[in-house]
C-alpha cells in the first residue's frame, strides 16, 4: 500500500475522548466533556418527528432552510442590531466546528498565521494547520483575561485572522465591551479576519450582555460569528449551526461549504425554524444555567478546591492546588480513578502546557448528577 500522508502528525485523540472513556471505564461522574445528561424539549423533539412526517426528508437549499436562516437573522439583529440578511450573510452548518474549519480555510492559506488565544478550544488548532496556516497562541492573563498587549506583539506581517471565543471554553470568561473595541483597532489595524466562536452566546450570567461581534459595525463586516443550536436547545449530538458573516465573506464560505458538507440534516432545520418562533427557551437560558452554576458553586465551597470565576458558559474551573502536586492531566486521572469525577485539565488547551493546577467541570448536568459528584469530590477535604 502506498503510504498515508502525515497530515496532523503531532495531533492524537482529543481530551474529550480521552476522559469520557476513562470514566466510562471507572463509573465516574463525568464533569468532563461538555454536554448535558438530560433531553431537550419535548416540543422540539416533536417538530423534528412533525417535519419528517410532512415529507422534510429531502435535500434543503445548500445554504439552509429559507424559514431557519430567516429566523438566525431576525434573532441576531434583533439581539445585536445588526443587519444581516437571510439569504446572503446566513448559513447553517453542521454544527459550530465545521462552520469554524470552513471560516478559516475561506480566509486563509499556506504560510498565514493565525492568533489564537489560549487556552483555547482544542479544534482550533488543527483546523488552522489543515488550511496549512500557522497556528499562534497568545496566553490569557493570569486570572483568564485576553492579554491585549500580547496580541498586538503576536501580530506580523504574516498575520491573517484571530480567532476569539467568549463566551470563553474553557475558562469561563466573557468579553467586554472594552475587549471588542480593542479586538476592533488591532483588527483594522492589522486588516485581519475575525473568526468569532459564540456558542455559549445565551449562557451569560449576573445581568451582563454578551458582547457579540455583530453589535460592532467594524467588526461585523470582516468577521464570521459561529454558534450552535445543540449547545442553546441541549441537543449536541445534532450537530446543526450557522455561520453568519457578510456577503462577500459568505459567498467565500459557502464556495467551499457546498463541497464538504453541502448541506444539513433537513427535519432538523424546519424543527429548529419553528422552535425559534418562541424565544422563551433561549432568553431563559442564562436564568436556567445561572441557577445550576450557583448551586454548584455553592457546593464545592466545602471542599478544599478553590473556585475561578465563572461569567459564562456551562463550565467551572477549579484550582486545586490545596489537595495535590501533580501536573493537571495526571491529576484529571487520579480524580476520575479514585474519586469517580471526571474533569479536563487547561493545560490541554495550549501549544505549550502551562501546569496551574486548573481543572475544569462542567455543570450542564441533572441536579441529581452534580450532587454524585459533590458528594464524591468531598472525600478531597
Amino acid at each position: 500500500m502506498p503510504a498515508l500522508p502525515q497530515k496532523l502528525p503531532n495531533t492524537g485523540t482529543t481530551i474529550f475522548t480521552v476522559m469520557s472513556a476513562l470514566a466510562a471505564e471507572h463509573g465516574a461522574v463525568n464533569l468532563g466533556q461538555g454536554f448535558p445528561d438530560f433531553g431537550a424539549d419535548p416540543g422540539l423533539l416533536q417538530a423534528v418527528t412533525d417535519a419528517m412526517a410532512a415529507g422534510h426528508n429531502q435535500y434543503p437549499p445548500m445554504t439552509g432552510v429559507p424559514a431557519l436562516r430567516e429566523a438566525v437573522a431576525a434573532k441576531l439583529n434583533t439581539l445585536y442590531g445588526a443587519a444581516y440578511d437571510a439569504g446572503s450573510d446566513i448559513t447553517i452548518t453542521a454544527g459550530g466546528t465545521q462552520g469554524l474549519i470552513t471560516a478559516l480555510h475561506a480566509c486563509v492559506g499556506a504560510g498565514d498565521e493565525v492568533l489564537i488565544i489560549e487556552p483555547a478550544y482544542d479544534s482550533y488548532d488543527p483546523a488552522i494547520r489543515l488550511a496549512g496556516a500557522v497556528p499562534v497562541g497568545v496566553p490569557m492573563t493570569a486570572d483568564y483575561r485576553i492579554d491585549w498587549a500580547a496580541v498586538r506583539a503576536a501580530v506580523t506581517p504574516r498575520t491573517r485572522a484571530l480567532v476569539i471565543n467568549t463566551p470563553h471554553n474553557p475558562s469561563g470568561r466573557v468579553a467586554t465591551r472594552a475587549d471588542l473595541q480593542e479586538l476592533e483597532r488591532i483588527a483594522e489595524a492589522h486588516d485581519l479576519f475575525v473568526i468569532s466562536d459564540e456558542v455559549y452566546e445565551h449562557m451569560v450570567y449576573d445581568g451582563a450582555p454578551h458582547e457579540s461581534v455583530a453589535r460592532h459595525p467594524a467588526l461585523r463586516e470582516r468577521s464570521f460569528l459561529v454558534s450552535s443550536f445543540g449547545k442553546t436547545f441541549h441537543v449536541t449530538g445534532w450537530k446543526v449551526g450557522f455561520v453568519a458573516a457578510p456577503p462577500a465573506l459568505s459567498a467565500a464560505f459557502r464556495r467551499l461549504h457546498q463541497y464538504t458538507v453541502f448541506t444539513v440534516h433537513t427535519p432538523t432545520q424546519h424543527a429548529l425554524a419553528s422552535y425559534l418562533a418562541d424565544p422563551a427557551p433561549w432568553q431563559g437560558l442564562s436564568g436556567f444555567y445561572q441557577a445550576k452554576r450557583d448551586a454548584f458553586r455553592a457546593a464545592l465551597a466545602a471542599t478544599p478546591l478553590k473556585l475561578l470565576p465563572c461569567e459564562g458558559t456551562y463550565f467551572q474551573t477549579v484550582d486545586y492546588s490545596a489537595v495535590s502536586d501533580l501536573n493537571e492531566l495526571d491529576f484529571a486521572r487520579w480524580l476520575t480513578t479514585e474519586i469517580g469525577v471526571a474533569a479536563i485539565p487547561l493545560s490541554v488547551f495550549y501549544q505549550q502546557p502551562q501546569e496551574r493546577r486548573h481543572v475544569r467541570f462542567c455543570f450542564a448536568k441533572r441536579d441529581e448528577t452534580l450532587a454524585e459528584a459533590v458528594k464524591r469530590l468531598a472525600a478531597l477535604a
